[in-house]
């Protein structure tokens, strides 16, 4: 069993019968949705719908057997169970390297609690390890682009390998940014990004994480964020 496999595996520990819950992306939550729709057709789990974030996990809840609901229908949801590019000792977040970071965003925000399930790569000291994702509109992207560039060490389009921009579930760009040694003020950041027209939404998820499943070698263990 590899390490996504083992946190995802640990993460059905919180799920209980006649929970509503958000689907996040990424490679982990495959793990996570196939044993979820063994539980419920074993009869294990009654009564569990999720509502997914993006086509791709529509696709596998559906082939795992999970029932699906909406927003609209459960605007309230139990739990949401996601992954994470990058967890820092707070519990904040970078995610959206799966190309699904404002579905996932507002579903979480939807759920009495999110919980995060990553394997030991995932953690870092301070946030900016890799790529943030933001998402943008097409129109005027190359504005939006030249400005990330003001903000970061480098930010660049993301492409297609054919060299097409990517296009979100929602019809919008992706912008990858880097920061050379991390991101500072990942909060003043934030606030940058929030209030810049044309910026739809950013993958900095800050303040919202309940609790992370961390699988290593040794086994999982469960991480409450450090600081209120």
């Amino acid at each position: 069993m590899d390490l996504k496999e083992k946190a995802a595996r640990q993460a059905q520990d919180h799920v209980r019968d006649g929970m509503v819950l958000g689907l996040g992306s990424g490679t982990t939550m495959r793990h996570f949705l196939a044993r979820l729709g063994q539980r419920l057709r074993s009869g294990e789990l009654r009564g569990v719908v999720g509502v997914a974030t993006s086509a791709g996990v529509e696709a596998q809840a559906r082939r795992a057997g999970v029932p699906l609901t909406t927003l609209e229908a459960h605007p309230r949801l139990d739990l949401a169970i996601d992954g994470a590019d990058e967890v820092d000792p707070r519990l904040d977040l970078i995610k959206g390297l799966g190309r699904a970071l404002l579905r996932e965003k507002i579903v979480a925000a939807q759920a009495d609690r999110f919980l995060i399930i990553v394997d030991e790569s995932k953690l870092v000291d301070r946030l900016g390890a890799g790529p943030l994702p933001v998402e943008i509109l097409p129109f005027g992207a190359a504005v939006q682009v030249r400005w990330l560039q003001g903000l970061s060490s480098r930010a660049e389009l993301w492409l297609e390998e054919d060299g097409r921009p990517i296009v979100t579930d929602n019809g919008n760009y992706l912008v990858r940014c880097w920061f050379e040694g991390g991101i500072v003020d990942a909060r003043a950041l934030a606030r940058a990004l929030a209030d810049r027209a044309g910026v739809i939404e950013h993958g900095l998820f800050l303040g919202m994480t309940d609790a992370v499943i961390v699988a290593s070698p040794q086994g999982t263990r469960t991480l409450t964020a450090a600081i209120p």
